[in-house]
This record gives C-alpha cells, sequence and structure tokens, in this order.
C-alpha cells in the first residue's frame, strides 16, 4: 500500500495527505464541539432544576403542606408548578422520603427511592441541595433535589425533587449536530479546494519536477559542484553560506571539518567583497584579488530573483600555474645573477687568501678569513641562543643573507630574546609579516643610502606580548601617509601588483589581536614597531581573510 501511495504523482499525494489532515482536524474540532455542547446543555438544564427545587423548598405553601402531611394541597400545587416552570415533574416527600405530592397518583405514600433509587441522602441527612441524572418511571430526567426545612424549629422536614425531560435536551442537540455536521462538511470541502491549490502552486514551484527527480538532480548537482577545479562558495540574501566545495576549503586552508552551511560569510572570510555584491547586485569576473595571502582569480555572480538579488555565487582559483612558474623563474634568474656576483666577490678573496699563505703571511691570511666568517658565526650564535624556533630562526637568517646580496646590513640586537613563541601562533605567517616589514625596510634603506646602509632588528618576549622593532635608513613616512601605507594598493614604488605587502601585515596582525605601529626617525629613516599578543582574544587562525 505504501509503495502504492509513493508511486502516485506528488501533486495527488499532497492532495490527499492535506484531505486526510484536513478532515482529521475537522472532525476532532467538530467531535469536541459537540461534547461541549451537550455537556453545557445538561449543566443547563441540571441547574434549572436545582434552582427551582431550591425555590419550592423555601415556599411557606410547600412547608405547611409537608407539615401537616396535606397531600391534596402538595398534589395540586406542584401539578400547576409544574406547568408554569416547564418541568416534566414535582415531587415531594416527607423526612423519609415517602411520596406526599407525585404526577402519578398511584405512587402517593411510598418511597421515592421506589423510582430512581435515590432516597435523596444528601438533602434529607445533610441539607444539601445537589443535582442527580436518572431514569424513572417518566423517563430519562435532570433532577434537582432540595430539603424543605421547618421554619420554626430549622429541622428538615421535607425533599423536592423537580425534574426536566433529556428527551428535549436530545432533540437540541440533534438540532445543532445537523449545523455543526454541515459546517464540517463544507470545512472538509474548502480544505480539499485548499488542498488541490497548494499542491499545484507547489508543483508549479519546483517546475513541475517528482521529489525522486529532484534527488536525481541534487545528486548530479553536488558531484558536478564537487569536481569543479575551483572554488566555489555561495551565500543567501541574508549573507549565509549555503553552498560550497571541497576545493573552496582547499584553496582557503580551511579545516576540512569545517562546517561552512549555515555560517555568516564574513565570519569565514572578513574581507569578502560577497557582501557588497549582494547589496549592489553588481557582477565581477576575473578580478585579481589577495585571498588568504595569495592572489587569485575571482569571479562574482548575483543570483536574482525578478529584480530582487537573493545570494551571489563566487568562483575562485589560483592565478595560472604558468604566471606562477615564470614569476618563479624571474625570482631564479635573479637569484643567479646574485649568486655570479657573490661569486666573483668570493674569488676574488680566495686568489688574495691564496696569494697571503704563498708569500707566507699566514697570520694575514687568517685575519682575512676570520673577518670573512666571523659576522656569520656571531650570527649564528645569536640566532641560536634568543631565537631557538627554527623557522623564524631560518628566516632571519635569510634576510641577513638578502640585505648582504644588496649590499647591506641587517643588525640584529644582541640582547633581542624570542623564545616564548605560543604554539598556536602560526610560523608562516609570523615570518610573511617579518619578512615584508624587513623587505620593505631594506629597499628603503638601499633607496636612501645605496650600498652600506643599515637596518636593525630587535626582539623581545618579555611580559604579555612579542615585540619586535624594525629601524631603517630610509627616506622616512610623512605623518601623514604613516596610516595609507597600510592600505589595499597604496605604493609609493613603481610597477604593478604593488601595495600589497603592507596590507597583508595589517591584516594578518590584527587576526591575531596584534597591532603594527610606524614613526619616523631623526634626521632620516622610519621604526615599525610590531606587537603580536602571546594569547589571541579570538579563536579564528591567523589569516583567514578574502575577497
Amino acid at each position: 500500500m505504501s509503495f502504492a501511495f509513493r508511486k502516485l504523482p506528488l501533486k495527488t499525494r499532497m492532495i490527499i495527505l492535506l484531505g486526510l489532515v484536513s478532515a482529521l482536524q475537522t472532525g476532532l474540532i467538530g467531535g469536541f464541539a459537540g461534547y461541549y455542547l451537550s455537556d453545557s446543555l445538561y449543566d443547563e438544564i441540571g441547574q434549572r432544576a436545582l434552582m427551582v427545587s431550591k425555590t419550592l423548598a423555601g415556599m411557606p405553601a410547600i412547608i405547611q403542606g409537608v407539615k401537616e402531611r396535606d397531600t391534596p394541597t402538595l398534589q395540586a400545587l406542584t401539578e400547576r408548578l409544574a406547568k408554569t416552570n416547564e418541568a416534566l415533574f414535582i415531587v415531594i416527600g416527607d423526612h423519609q422520603a415517602i411520596r406526599l405530592a407525585h404526577p402519578d397518583p398511584e405512587r402517593l405514600g411510598h418511597s421515592m427511592a421506589d423510582d430512581d433509587g435515590d432516597r435523596g441522602t444528601p438533602a434529607l441527612q445533610d441539607g444539601e441541595a445537589y443535582v442527580a441524572r436518572a431514569h424513572g418511571s417518566l423517563g430519562v430526567s435532570m433532577r434537582g433535589k432540595a430539603p424543605i426545612f421547618d421554619l420554626d424549629s430549622g429541622e428538615i422536614i421535607g425533599i423536592v425533587s423537580v425534574g426536566y425531560s433529556l428527551d428535549q435536551v436530545f432533540s437540541v442537540i440533534q438540532r445543532y449536530n445537523l449545523v455543526l455536521y454541515a459546517v464540517m462538511g463544507l470545512m472538509l470541502l474548502g480544505s480539499v479546494v485548499a488542498a488541490i491549490i497548494i499542491a499545484g502552486r507547489f508543483k508549479k514551484a519546483i517546475f513541475g519536477l517528482e521529489p525522486e527527480e529532484i534527488a536525481v538532480l541534487f545528486q548530479e548537482r553536488d558531484a558536478t559542484l564537487q569536481s569543479v577545479r575551483e572554488g566555489i562558495i555561495a551565500i543567501d540574501r541574508k549573507g549565509l553560506v549555503t553552498t560550497f566545495n571541497r576545493t573552496a576549503i582547499q584553496t582557503l586552508g580551511l579545516d576540512p571539518e569545517t562546517r561552512l552551511a549555515g555560517q555568516p560569510i564574513e565570519r569565514i572570510l572578513p574581507d569578502t567583497r560577497l557582501l557588497k555584491a549582494l547589496e549592489t547586485g553588481e557582477s565581477a569576473f576575473d578580478e585579481e584579488v589577495w585571498l588568504q595571502g595569495r592572489q587569485m582569480i575571482v569571479n562574482r555572480l548575483p543570483v536574482k530573483q525578478g529584480e530582487e538579488t537573493i545570494g551571489v555565487v563566487a568562483s575562485f582559483r589560483l592565478r595560472d600555474e604558468l604566471d606562477q612558474v615564470s614569476r618563479q623563474l624571474t625570482r631564479i634568474q635573479q637569484y643567479a645573477d646574485t649568486l655570479r656576483s657573490q661569486t666573483h666577490e668570493y674569488s676574488n678573496k680566495l686568489h688574495t687568501i691564496a696569494g697571503l699563505i704563498q708569500i707566507g703571511a699566514n697570520e694575514q691570511a687568517l685575519a682575512l678569513i676570520g673577518n670573512e666568517v666571523s659576522d656569520h658565526q656571531a650570527l649564528i650564535h645569536l640566532l641560536l641562543e634568543a631565537v631557538p624556533d627554527p623557522v623564524l630562526a631560518g628566516c632571519l637568517l635569510g634576510k641577513y643573507n638578502h640585505a648582504r646580496e644588496m649590499g647591506l646590513k641587517l643588525v640584529i640586537d644582541p640582547d633581542s630574546q624570542m623564545a616564548d613563541l605560543p604554539d598556536k601562533l602560526p610560523r608562516d605567517q609570523l615570518v610573511s609579516v617579518l619578512g615584508n616589514l624587513l623587505d620593505n625596510a631594506l629597499d628603503a634603506t638601499r633607496q636612501q643610502q645605496g650600498e652600506g646602509g643599515r637596518v636593525a632588528l630587535s626582539m623581545t618576549d618579555l611580559g604579555h606580548d612579542l615585540i619586535f622593532e624594525i629601524e631603517d635608513q630610509g627616506p622616512g613616512i610623512p605623518e601623514d601617509l604613516q596610516e595609507r601605507i597600510f592600505e589595499r594598493g597604496y605604493s609609493n614604488k613603481p610597477g604593478e601588483d604593488r601595495g600589497i605587502g603592507l596590507y597583508l601585515v595589517r591584516q594578518l596582525v590584527e587576526r591575531w589581536g596584534g597591532s603594527v605601529t610606524v614613526e619616523s626617525l631623526q634626521p632620516t629613516g622610519s621604526r615599525f614597531t610590531l606587537y603580536l599578543p602571546k594569547v589571541p582574544p579570538m579563536a579564528a587562525p591567523l589569516g583567514k581573510s578574502g575577497g
């Protein structure tokens, strides 16, 4: 049965299900209404019988008739009062529940218990009026029973029982039930019509597809999405991630276990431009941006529903591998030229040392050799003592050699100490920040001083922060430009792809909760100070920025 139901078209299934739900709801509401109506009518008729019985029990004529056991008077009086109050019957009994008045004269003088098994105990013994439902000689009735008190002594001398036929209640309930059934039928019919309309519109909204077809399309879409070599991320109108693929996670360097769906895009990519595209509805194709410290090509395409932008899809990839290889070959060529010049320099020194040895000037040869290696040895010794982290030490040693290739000198303060590096601080991000600052200092010094210039570096890990100070002998930075140099794209150097290094420095440092400041020195030069807290104020790793 269930298999046959699943084989039905979606529209038919929705109509059946919505119809059944509507029928169930209508039946429950109708049943409750009918029950509540019946209960209310029974309660109302019972209260009416109770009120009449209390009223009669307090009438002086009835009290006097009971005291004198004047059956003819009571009989006449109860018949008249029954007609006046539209009651089925009025029965009066003495203090032993023996009838003194009854619509059937043959039942006079008999116990009231003969009629319904109720001797009126609560009224005769406890003096309490009450309501009872019973089937007596006159049919099913709702009865109100009240005790009769002697006005002089206050004793209970009898009981009044007033009954109302429930046949009238049954007829009223039937009339109401007919109306209720008609209303329920109209509601059910309206629900079926509504179900047909809703099913039709739902079917139209999903382009007339069946659920099984949608499932197949979803699987195909997911397989296609995961097979694309570009990273893909989509957001909805609220800026929440709705779609992504494995390549996006790998390209952004995110944890594979990271749950992206439903996350705000700015939490994953703080500098993303997807929100701007969502706001403006403008597309962007093959735009070069820096994403996670790497240059990428990004496409952004708004998703529109009519004139409204309801989301944005972005695809991104690293710049063409051939372009990367070309840049690497250019760097290799530069290194080769540098090594060629160093080889020529060292050849001259080796020839000089060899000549000194041949002429017997051994002391002078040893002095020349010592001068050549003393600086390297001092630096290596300092790094071993002050910077036990191999990644940071290797970076500083590389920058020292790079400075020598440029004809400059990188001086590291011998009192520096950088041993307390937190484990969670990404080393690659740290050397990227420090390397950018040192490269800028070397370039500025060479621009101003030429060969022979000097760049100073001091480090300390005392206190709660890691502090790096870099002083150059460059032209200095005017005060009005000391903030602009950290903006994306700003640079005073010629050429393309400039203005990225210091921008990335600030982005990476601020993600770790640190800061970087700059000040001009006298008479010339600048000092960059980098502060990195040992315990970052946020859990996000350094470098989660994007475009």
